[in-house]
């Protein structure tokens, strides 16, 4: 099968010459088809070499003393803040450096005041860990999960409102469900939390790094996002969002030194003065960055973030949007010249990088994914709420041959 379009047009080509070069920067692909960053992505060679870079850093010591090497770290590691605040259109003083999602939901599930008997709002499509943290909650101090069920796949602005109550104090959701791709219309919900009051968390894991989000625009309170799916940074970090106006309405959490203000002359001079004590006033900035650790970080993880996010915002975020478009229109197309069932919703407004099908029952959508891992052709399975199947993820460094390679195996594979 060599070509999956209706018709016979040649299909547009891309045009930004900075994503076909791009896909140079991931050298896993010459040997296999990877259509699995909503898994774990592959990390660019930039993101490799800033670790490398900082990892030489640490071997030599370049800087005139250990002090100064700390504090070149610092800044470092801070560069990453800038990126992310760029990505989504927020202030670098809204973005905290965290460990992962499940690291930034832990915090908003623990900052968010809540007492007994105010309820959560979750759809019942959500990865495990949007539920975890809120569960843990309801056994802690008697708050309640209302669970939103989803219809066909998808997730219902107006099933949401229904279900939001007196007690309502929180709407958590993803804005792009891992299983089948769907993505909500966040802008719609932000206003309906804004309106009623509810605090909107969003997981933009699945989102971010392949479809824009701008919260000067779609003001939610808080996004959490992990980095080794689409933004290409496999290494334990990622970034937490915080908006200004929700911050002060935050239970601060325990900190470390390094969410202190900085001391007049820097940490350098203060370090080195006789007079210091650990009994003293502590004041903490008031920024998001006051709910990272404070402490000395995953600095290596870091560099390598901050390297993959300013790939991205390199690249642009729209640029990347249109070629995943792209990409997925073609996917769809050719999957339903096959017969065979797309799960993901055909509406762009709801799509994602995400594209998922079925051919069958779970066992027949395992087994066609064990056969094309053997071809070298990476997807996976997922399924929550009896929603899911076989899972294809299109990022920026992939090719409309990626695509038909995946779809005359999957020809292939059937026959």
């Amino acid at each position: 099968m060599k070509s999956h379009h209706k018709d016979t047009k040649t299909p547009r080509v891309i045009k930004y010459m900075n994503l076909q070069e791009a896909r140079s920067q991931f050298p896993a692909l010459e040997q296999k088809v990877f259509l699995d960053a909503a898994c774990v992505s592959l990390a660019p060679r930039t993101a490799v070499e800033a670790i490398h870079r900082f990892l030489e850093m640490a071997a030599g010591c370049p800087a005139p003393s250990s002090t100064q090497l700390h504090i070149s770290m610092d800044e470092i590691r801070a560069e990453a803040r800038p990126e992310a605040a760029k990505l989504i259109g927020a202030h670098e003083d809204e973005i905290a450096l965290v460990e992962s999602t499940t690291h930034g939901l832990t915090l908003a599930a623990n900052a968010i005041p809540l007492e007994k008997d105010d309820r959560v709002l979750i759809c019942d499509l959500e990865y495990l860990q949007v539920a975890i943290p809120w569960s843990q909650k309801q056994g802690e101090i008697g708050i309640h999960i209302d669970p939103v069920p989803n219809r066909d796949g998808r997730i219902e602005i107006q099933d949401i409102e229904a279900r939001i109550g007196a007690r309502t104090r929180v709407v958590c959701i993803s804005s792009v469900q891992w299983n089948n791709g769907f993505r909500c219309d966040l802008d719609a919900l932000a206003a309906l939390c804004r309106e009623r009051k509810v605090w909107l968390v969003v997981d933009a894991i699945q989102q971010l790094g392949a479809v824009p989000l701008d919260v000067r625009t779609t003001p939610v309170d808080i996004v959490a996002c992990g980095g080794h799916k689409w933004l290409n940074a496999p290494f334990g970090n990622g970034f937490l969002y915080i908006r200004r106006e929700a911050l002060p309405r935050l239970r601060a959490p325990l900190a470390g030194y390094m969410s202190l203000e900085s001391p007049e002359g820097g940490w350098e001079t203060y370090f080195q003065t006789p007079s210091i004590t650990p009994f003293r006033d502590y004041r903490f900035v008031d920024k998001a960055w006051r709910f990272e650790v404070g402490g000395t970080a995953g600095y290596p993880a870091t560099a390598g973030l901050a390297a993959s996010l300013k790939m991205i915002n390199d690249l642009g975020p729209e640029r990347i949007w249109d070629h995943i478009l792209q990409l997925t229109d073609h996917l769809m197309r050719g999957l339903q010249i096959l017969g065979i069932r797309v799960v993901t919703p055909a509406e762009r407004e709801h799509r994602s990088g995400i594209v998922t099908f079925s051919v069958g029952d779970a066992a027949q959508n395992i087994a066609l994914m064990q056969r094309l891992l053997e071809r070298k052709i990476l997807v996976s399975v997922r399924y929550t709420s009896q929603v899911g199947g076989v899972r294809v993820s299109c990022h920026f460094f992939n090719s409309l041959a990626d695509l038909d390679a995946l779809l005359n195996a999957v020809e292939t594979c059937r026959s």
